[in-house]
């Protein structure tokens, strides 16, 4: 069994970067509501208490039972953390004057202690929080301040209890403080006693032998997007239980130009077991006249677990549906908030369990984006597949504003596949996160040789972003530009005007649907 650290929710836009942290040292972590906190066992080295939007000030303010955690292992309180621990211990914590936020430096740093080694006076860190530390519990001693606050760091006296317990009043977490990456560490591994052995061979090896263990000589069913946690996802149950995997590849008519056809060729060169579905006609013909965004997802998700149902019949014994689910999703559905507001709803395999009567099998389940693309490296997965730009679940269906028709389907096609060419022609594709053409729903004058032209306009789209939650436009170059505008008017037919798009998110989203 891994080693691991647990991390408690208490509702941190910052808890997820708190657990990549940690991951990025090579030591296996999971966050869990506060209010859920399981039975600490052998395996578990230390607790993390995240950051909060409440304050302990309140009346109803986030509380646990400290004490059955304080003393067990060793236990760090990261801002809110910090708070709650300081006032269950008798500490003094009011509401500050003003909400602290941004950088501040640390002073009267004590270079001596553990969490501090090799964090000098004057390092920046980053402040976000609207309550303040007064007074340290009878129980505590000081381990920094800054130039505005008297208590940034403190941690319990060795006698205290029988673990160390750390608390920051600041977020280590964030890029912002400079050795905030170097204080998880030493939290980890000097003062937990972590081995760092959390690895994607490990977790190759140790999810391959639990894979097989669990599935035994039963079958398992899979839907594949050609996108990089599906392929991934399936590639580990290959390994794990070879042809008794088998999947479905459905084309929706709403792919990129030739794509269809270039990942089923990928997925057959990787051994998988995947029969390719022809669907197209049927998903025209359902989205006809549809030019709502929300009604033309659920159309897509219907149709397709329709097509899989009816696919699935065909077959003999199936008792396991694998998903490509992974981390954020599960950390959301349990967040101490619930999940967020929809802000638009995903085309996935929602539904087809109970329908089909399957049980879920989730390889990736308790990993990141990054960590996906990092197995999938160890398991020898084609860069072609893992570098791959994000694509949305309806695919070309949420780029073509208003209906969907076959005709406005190709014509996206040719002017996105000029796009992506160029993009990898010219060393860019790898430097942003994800790019796509957006079909526009109006026509505009232009001129062609002695011609008036009215025709359709295409905006271009590309961002930078580490998991999509936010992202800022790209920088692509003027010329870049140009170039890719003029071969797209001069090649693709119905198109007399490019666009590029230089929205980031928040406020506009990535998709225009």
């Amino acid at each position: 069994m891994n080693e691991q650290i647990l991390i408690l929710d208490f509702g941190s836009q910052y808890t997820q970067l708190i657990a990549r942290r940690i991951r990025e040292l090579n030591i296996y972590c999971e966050i869990v509501p506060y209010n859920k906190v399981p039975q600490l066992d052998d395996a578990t080295k230390a607790v993390i208490l995240s950051g909060s939007p409440f304050s302990v000030t309140d009346a109803n303010a986030l509380r646990l039972d400290l004490a059955a955690i304080i003393g067990q292992r060793p236990v760090l309180g990261i801002c809110y953390g910090a708070q709650l621990i300081a006032d269950f211990y008798g500490g003094a914590v009011q509401r500050s004057l003003k909400r602290e936020y941004g950088k501040a430096n640390l002073s009267q740093v004590h270079p001596s202690d553990p969490l501090l080694r090799n964090v000098a006076a004057g390092s920046q860190v980053w402040m976000s929080h609207g309550d303040t530390i007064m007074a340290i519990p009878a129980q505590f001693e000081l381990l920094a301040s800054t130039d505005s606050i008297d208590v940034a760091a403190f941690r319990s006296q060795e006698t205290a209890f029988g673990a160390p317990v750390y608390c920051l009043q600041f977020h280590p977490e964030v890029t912002h403080s400079v050795d905030g990456g170097l204080l998880l560490r030493n939290f980890c591994y000097d003062i937990a006693g972590c081995r760092g052995d959390w690895t994607p061979a490990s977790f190759v090896e140790h999810t391959v032998a639990e894979l097989r263990d669990r599935i035994g000589k039963e079958h398992v069913l899979m839907a594949l997007s050609g996108g990089v946690d599906s392929t991934v996802a399936a590639t580990l149950l290959d390994r794990a239980i070879g042809d008794q995997l088998i999947c479905f590849f459905v084309d929706n008519g709403l792919l990129r130009k030739g794509e269809y056809e270039e990942v089923l060729h990928s997925y057959k060169d990787l051994g998988l077991n995947v029969i390719g579905i022809d669907a197209k006609a049927r998903f025209y013909k359902e989205l006809a006249g549809v030019s709502n965004p929300e009604e033309k997802r659920k159309i897509i998700g219907k149709v397709f677990i329709e097509v899989f149902e009816a696919e699935a019949a065909k077959l003999d014994a199936v008792e396991w549906l694998g998903q490509g689910t992974i981390y954020p999703d599960v950390i959301e559905s349990v967040s101490v908030h619930g999940p967020s507001v929809t802000i638009k709803s995903h085309h996935n395999v929602g539904g087809l369990p109970e329908k089909l009567h399957l049980k879920i099998i989730e390889p990736l389940r308790m990993l990141f984006k990054d960590e996906v693309r990092r197995v999938g490296r160890e398991l020898d997965i084609p860069s072609a597949i893992l570098g791959r730009h994000p694509f949305p679940g309806p695919g070309l269906g949420i780029r073509i504003l208003g209906d969907i028709t076959a005709e406005k389907v190709a014509l996206l096609q040719e002017a996105d596949a000029i796009y992506m060419n160029n993009l990898k022609k010219y060393d860019l594709y790898d430097k942003i996160w994800q790019a796509g053409a957006i079909l526009l729903p109006i026509h505009s004058v232009g001129v062609m040789g002695d011609e008036r032209t009215y025709e359709q306009a295409i905006a271009l789209r590309a961002v930078n972003s580490t998991d999509g939650m936010t992202a800022e436009w790209s920088h692509l170059p003027h010329d870049f530009l140009a170039l890719v505008s003029s071969e797209i008017i001069n090649n693709v037919k119905g198109i007399n005007r490019v666009v590029y798009d230089i929205s980031t998110k928040p406020p506009a989203t990535i998709e225009w649907e």
